[in-house]
């Protein structure tokens, strides 16, 4: 999501910083080429150019091209600019889903992804706000649209309204809304058809349907990859039947990000959730503060921790840190931590929300650094025998050849995943002695309470990254040691010499 704004303007800035003072030229140069990567990230132009008109008022002052450093003071306004784009004016509620049977009416185009968001909202609510959930299709036209969502629906745990043939959307509504208040359920979904563009039947259909259901939320599921369309039909969904918030789908792809910027600035409504993949847990909620901070490259660190406290048990990350302190890593515990790091994301989405090393994301999976190299790791371990994994002093060249060839690799890998090993061991006894293990787990289970980063200063962003990216190789799912890094390519944090290429 948005890298490839995030990567212009971050060169942006990386210039803009070198310069030890700035003059009021220099700031309008440098806010050229952000309004040129705002239209190339297909933000519409009117948001652009206000933005662009906004950040240029605020940092051609003498406080800040006087300052210590103008550079980082620039780069601050833009980041407040940018969630003051993401937010829109004043607070946005929490949905309305405390006066069951609450109805939440799912609306949006053919194909953009309507009923897997349907799914996913309902999974979300059922084990994250424990509520009882009931799905319903409203889609009489589209084949197999009722039968998808009852198997997406038991897939998820969650109950689904039963399948009549004949009937019509409203009858449909009718039932569902009769069928959840008899059933004593909290909120009631309703998935409407959609068309492969906007018309007056759709229209018609829907506002019927809203009509009888009373619907307490009214999201629109729009497809990210649309980029500027997206805003567009938002815009004509909110005129005729009157949205309460928007779903943006598909923003783990390719777009490029526009659409997200433009949409609460053009529309007035707000972006609820994002979908980042097909799988059921694949949606997060949208917080300017943090995807402001992920477009400047600043990094997600409270996203990090919170999917390391949804994967990670407490109990287990103290049972691990009593092992590693008194010298205890074996080849399960390797395991752990790399199957840690698949659950959190993989490396490449852990990388994006660390600060300072999202631009390396791209060029780690280039040299191969990625999640395919780990599961390729795991496969070996899963080769040797138990006695082999909790003693890798006892591998042998034939024990070695027999590993390789389970594993379908060669040995010269896993002889490099051996020397990983070695390195991690030490790595975890010497932070074991000296107390780091201990601050890195409960950096990583949220102990202590965690600094919001969206009232930190770029400055304050960067020194807590240098202080997690120096964690982060002794953390349950480390980065720490995973493979080859190519000539001219360095980690920070000290961890490049984990990493160093055979």
């Amino acid at each position: 999501m948005f890298e490839n704004l995030s990567e212009r303007l971050g060169g942006v800035f990386d210039r803009l910083t070198k310069k030890g003072a700035l003059s009021e030229a220099d700031v309008a140069t440098a806010l050229r080429e952000v309004r040129t990567a705002l239209l190339e990230a297909d933000v519409s132009l009117p948001v652009a150019r206000d933005f662009v008109a906004r950040v240029q008022e605020k940092a051609t002052g003498q406080a800040v091209t006087k300052s210590v450093t103008p550079g980082q003071q620039v780069i601050k306004i833009v980041h407040d600019e940018l969630i003051a784009v993401l937010a829109g004016e004043g607070p946005v509620e929490a949905l309305k889903i405390d006066n069951p049977p609450a109805t939440v009416l799912m609306v949006g185009l053919q194909g953009s992804g309507k009923t897997t968001t349907t799914a996913k909202l309902a999974k979300r609510f059922t084990e994250k706000n424990n509520k009882r959930v009931l799905l319903a299709s409203l889609d009489t036209n589209r084949p197999a649209a009722m039968e998808q969502l009852a198997i997406l629906g038991a897939q998820i745990g969650v109950d689904s309204l039963p399948i009549v043939k004949g009937e019509s959307a409203v009858q449909i509504a009718k039932r569902a809304k009769t069928q959840a208040a008899m059933g004593g359920y909290d909120v009631l979904f309703l998935d409407t058809a959609g068309r492969l563009h906007i018309d007056e039947v759709l229209m018609d259909e829907i506002q019927a349907v809203r009509d009888i259901a009373a619907p307490r939320e009214t999201l629109l599921v729009v497809d990210g990859l649309t980029g500027q369309d997206a805003v567009k039909v938002a815009s004509e969904f909110d005129g005729k039947v009157g949205i309460s918030g928007v779903v943006l789908t598909r923003m783990d792809g390719d777009g490029r990000g526009g659409a997200a910027l433009s949409m609460r600035a053009v529309t007035g409504k707000p972006i609820r959730f994002v979908g980042l993949g097909e799988k059921m847990d694949a949606l997060e909620v949208f917080e300017p503060e943090r995807v402001a901070g992920r477009i400047l490259g600043m990094g997600d660190i409270v996203a990090l921790v919170e999917k390391a406290q949804e994967t990670f048990e407490a109990e287990q990350a103290e049972r691990m840190m009593k092992r590693f302190q008194k010298g205890l890593f074996n080849m399960n515990d390797l395991k752990m931590q790399m199957e840690q790091m698949l659950k959190m994301g993989g490396m490449q989405a852990m990388m994006g929300m660390m600060p300072g090393m999202g631009k390396m994301s791209a060029k780690a999976d280039e040299a191969g650094l990625n999640d395919r190299m780990i599961k390729r790791q795991i496969a070996l371990i899963n080769s040797m025998t138990k006695k082999e994994r909790a003693n890798p002093d006892l591998l042998a060249a034939s024990r070695k050849k027999r590993i390789a060839a389970g594993a379908g690799l060669d040995v010269a890998d896993l002889n490099k995943l051996l020397k990983q090993h070695r390195q991690m061991a030490d790595m975890m006894k010497q932070m074991g002695k000296g107390g780091m293990l201990k601050q890195a787990i409960k950096a990583m289970m949220g102990k202590g309470g965690l600094p919001d980063p969206s009232k930190m200063s770029p400055a304050e962003l960067e020194e807590a990254g240098r202080q997690i990216r120096g964690q982060m190789g002794g953390m349950p799912g480390g980065l720490a040691g995973l493979g080859g890094m190519p000539k001219g390519m360095t980690l920070p944090g000290g961890l490049s010499g984990l990493m160093k290429k055979k």
